[in-house]
């Protein structure tokens, strides 16, 4: 039985359809959507300052919380109706005083007396605390006059996912294809991999239920604001994620949970009356003389023949990696361009390092866990390195999905118990960077870059490695030091040089020094290098404008990081749902 993800939500969602906003970033990106919401009158308490032993957990930050608001705002026990914890973050700036800062909203039992509080409340508090509107966005109620069509969605990563369960609430009935495998079974095919060695390039790590964000360290932190973003973290936790996700300050769920996670939303889309289809790939798309989506044509194995799907809406989030899908897009003349992307390596280091420098004396505490960084160094030759999907306690992951190309990301557990901590080491390609115009270029230096890694491997899945210590000497590593790599299929020591563009190595040697001086004991010659990172973003944008259409394809709505518009599991994820609130308008 799947998990009923509409039973439990505590709102209820207002009978309204959902339209993009007209409001625009400078990407040309919509900032924001009209979700359906409710409206709950509220007081918001932020800049708590709570010990590590006092705030653990959930219970323990609300009791923290509830002392604080009878004291702020002077009111008794039981004139308070409901108190939630909003967010937790863990401030260490100084290191003999590492502590959170927690902020709750408050509901009291009367708009009056919430008035009257706000009123009375302490001028050295008053920075602190305001009456607010907590807006609660829901997913669109279904629609009286939905279509019989069904509308399509391709790619069930989470901008797939939440593009067809936005589709499914409005009563849409969307059909969701996937090339991969459903998770669990997903699974199986990864450890095939590394056990056998035997690579299906149609369900691995990039491929299948969930994207390439299912078999990652589930990060889930975002730089902008989106009324959407709360909404999809109560769908993560309806479905199975941990709760701590709805006030973590940097939220992430784990590769040992997302599997559960991803599955209980496909199956509330089948509820819904949706329709997902595993192992069948799209092979062509057809369109009419005036450049109009007019269906699309699947096959459910290689040897099978072609099935059409007449279809007028078409929602494309095929991931960075679906690299056959931009060439069929390429030869149907759909509007594609270059856009920046990274590359570069996986970094290792003692995780219990990283937590001291962190966290001085507090390391350890069972309050923190694993220690996070983020680091960038701005060098003298123009440009930046600069650190990414930091997986705390967590492992090296083969992440190809090409025979005879070697990439490698990170993943960690919910836990992030593991010994090392890991991270991509990334450099910028720009368009300029690349021998051409032509839209795929960049696809193609990451295929030659992945190629370079697995012959520097051995051509058998291990993947090329170089201590820091000498590659920032320029020589090949021929053993580990007291770093040991977690890269499950093993290492080959040797120079990583030449599975990588002179000017992201040129870019890694200036900057690790540099990093060392950020981050004690960054640079030290024992760390680990693993190659090669080449999928951290979509190196094409398939064109589209305001509204999500593709500005040379109508009924096309290119959607998430693989068509350039997200990167990350909840960017990813708002695409979803603001491309199919853009597909419910055109009905």
């Amino acid at each position: 039985m799947g998990l009923d993800l509409g039973h439990s939500r505590c709102k209820q969602p207002v009978a309204a359809q959902s339209i993009i906003k007209n409001t625009f970033g400078p990407s040309g990106i919509p900032d924001g959507l009209f979700l359906a919401s409710k409206e709950t009158s509220m007081i918001e308490i932020t800049q708590v300052n709570a010990s590590l032993d006092e705030a653990g957990d959930e219970n323990a930050c609300l009791i923290v919380g509830k002392r604080v608001a009878k004291r702020v705002l002077r009111c008794k026990d039981s004139e308070i109706k409901s108190i939630e914890l909003h967010r937790k973050s863990i401030d260490a700036r100084k290191k003999r005083d590492v502590h959170f800062i927690l902020s709750f909203r408050v509901e009291l039992t009367s708009p009056h007396l919430e008035r009257e509080a706000v009123d009375s409340v302490a001028e050295r508090d008053r920075s602190r605390v305001r009456a607010i509107e907590d807006d609660e966005p829901s997913f669109p109620s279904p629609a009286s006059d939905a279509p019989q069509e069904r509308p399509v969605v391709v790619g069930a990563g989470c901008a797939g996912l939440f593009a067809a369960l936005t589709l499914a609430e409005a009563g849409l009935k969307p059909l969701l294809i996937e090339r991969g495998d459903p998770a669990f079974r997903r699974s199986q095919a990864i450890d095939l991999f590394l056990k056998e060695r035997i690579l299906d390039p149609e369900s691995n790590i990039q491929f299948g239920l969930g994207g390439a964000g299912t078999f990652s360290d589930g990060k889930l932190n975002t730089g902008t604001k989106n009324p959407a973003h709360r909404l999809i973290l109560e769908t993560f936790v309806e479905a199975g994620a941990p709760r701590d996700i709805l006030w973590d300050a940097k939220p992430h769920i784990g590769s040992d949970i997302l599997p559960t996670v991803v599955t209980a939303i496909s199956q509330r889309i089948e509820q819904l009356g949706g329709v997902v289809r595993y192992r069948t790939k799209l092979v062509d798309i057809r369109i009419d003389a005036s450049g109009a989506i007019t269906g699309i044509d699947v096959q459910s194995s290689q040897d099978a023949a072609c099935e059409p799907i007449e279809t007028k809406h078409l929602i494309l989030a095929c991931g960075h990696s679906a690299r056959d899908i931009f060439e069929l897009l390429k030869g149907h003349n759909v509007a594609l361009a270059q856009k920046t992307f990274a590359m570069g390596v996986r970094i290792e280091h003692p995780q219990r390092d990283i937590d001291r420098v962190q966290y001085g004396a507090s390391a350890g505490h069972p309050a923190l866990g694993a220690a996070p960084y983020k680091l960038v160094a701005h060098l003298p030759n123009g440009r930046s390195v600069f650190s990414f999907c930091m997986c705390p306690g967590g492992q090296v992951v083969a992440a190809s999905s090409e025979q005879g190309h070697l990439c490698v990301n990170g993943a960690s557990l919910n836990a992030r118990g593991g010994c090392n901590a890991n991270a991509a080491l990334l450099v910028n390609v720009t368009p300029e960077d690349l021998p051409n115009d032509d839209p795929l270029a960049g696809i193609e230096l990451q295929r030659a870059c992945e190629a370079a890694a697995y012959r520097l491997g051995g051509s058998n899945w291990n993947a090329p490695a170089q201590l820091v210590g000498d590659f920032l000497a320029g020589r090949a590593s021929k053993a580990p030091g007291k770093v040991k790599p977690t890269y499950p299929l093993g290492v080959t020591w040797t120079a990583i040089d030449e599975a990588l563009p002179q000017h992201i190595v040129e870019s890694l040697r200036l900057g690790l020094p540099l990093l060392g001086k950020k981050l004690r004991g960054y640079d030290r010659p024992d760390a680990v290098l693993t190659g090669v990172e080449t999928r951290s973003s979509s190196p094409v944008t398939v064109t589209r404008d305001r509204t999500c259409h593709a500005v040379s394809t109508p009924g096309l709505y290119p959607c998430g990081e693989g068509a350039g518009y997200a990167g990350g599991i909840m960017s990813a994820a708002t695409d979803g749902i603001r491309c199919a609130e853009a597909l419910i308008a055109d009905l």
